[in-house]
């Protein structure tokens, strides 16, 4: 079976290597290089980078929707997609016989869309995983081949995101294996139960200290490492990169105590602890050393 991968960020990188060790593919498509940093240098994507250190054919089409004709050339049987990043169309879907198969970074239908890592943490589920969907034209509606779990717990985006691009790799390889034996039992999505999630912005990450404490923690947690909780602090932004709830009283935004343990503020249920934080500009630093040097004391107010 002739195997194409699509992909692009570093989260796609682990599909594309088991999948090669397993089965060997024919080729890899990917985002064309963008120009990245201050300075603008055109990089290549982290998969590109990936295939092209194992000798593998590499397409980075700008539109793959107008290279319909150079995707059918392949001539592959299926094509696995892992955090691609473009809407595919019928002429590219019809390109391969045994199917299009996306594996989508949510308990199917829950978080459909672009933020589904970050909406399940903010949402406080205890699990998420990953879907392997057949993929149709309608935006992560297909059909379900497999389902793998993840456990939440404190996770940040960051180790969520970690350890589903590893589940990743591992439903990728079980998919392929279930195609090729012809075991393609699916399972339709129930439409009814679908949640939509939207591309996280920076101002998606404000902190309102009303909020409860728990509300405040899943945000910070969703928000690390990018694009960051914050909030305002004698005018200039705070980033947040970890807190824990604790008990607090006192006027909401008010910081009740800063010391060692770190910087407790109270919400509008409960409090936080600041346990580590980024002052715009700065270093990432704990919560103390920002105590140490006294920038910050028990009456200041955040906002």
């Amino acid at each position: 079976m002739k195997i194409v991968f699509a992909g692009s960020p570093e989260y796609s990188v682990p599909a594309l290597c088991a999948l090669h060790e397993k089965f060997g593919l024919c080729a890899v498509i990917t985002q064309p290089d963008k120009p990245v940093g201050r300075k603008k240098i055109l990089t290549p994507t982290p998969v590109k980078v990936k295939a092209s250190e194992l000798g593998l054919p590499v397409f980075d089409f700008n539109r793959i929707r107008e290279h319909a004709t150079e995707v059918k050339a392949l001539g592959a049987d299926i094509m696995i997609t892992c955090a691609y990043g473009q809407l595919l169309t019928q002429d590219v879907l019809d390109c391969f016989p045994s199917g299009v198969w996306n594996m989508h970074a949510s308990l199917l239908p829950r978080f459909r869309g672009a933020s589904p890592i970050q909406s399940a943490i903010l949402a406080g589920e205890t699990h998420t995983g990953v879907t392997v969907m057949k993929t149709e034209l309608s935006l992560d509606t297909g059909d379900i081949l497999l389902v793998k779990r993840c456990e939440i717990g404190n996770k940040t985006y960051g180790e969520l995101q970690d350890a589903l691009s590893s589940l990743s790799a591992e439903a990728a390889v079980d998919a392929v294996e279930l195609i090729q034996s012809g075991q393609t039992q699916l399972l339709m999505q129930d439409s009814a139960k679908a949640t939509y999630c939207k591309k996280i912005q920076k101002e998606d990450g404000k902190i309102d200290f009303s909020h409860s404490s728990g509300d405040i923690c899943r945000l910070i947690r969703a928000m690390n490492p990018q694009p960051m909780a914050y909030c305002n602090f004698n005018g200039n932004v705070l980033n947040i990169l970890k807190a824990e709830e604790t008990d607090a009283d006192g006027a909401i935004g008010t910081v009740i105590c800063a010391d060692k343990r770190g910087i407790t503020v109270k919400c509008g249920r409960g409090g936080i602890v600041v346990k580590e934080l980024l002052l715009a500009g700065g270093k990432k630093m704990t919560a103390a050393d920002f105590v140490n040097g006294r920038k910050i004391k028990a009456g200041d107010r955040l906002d």
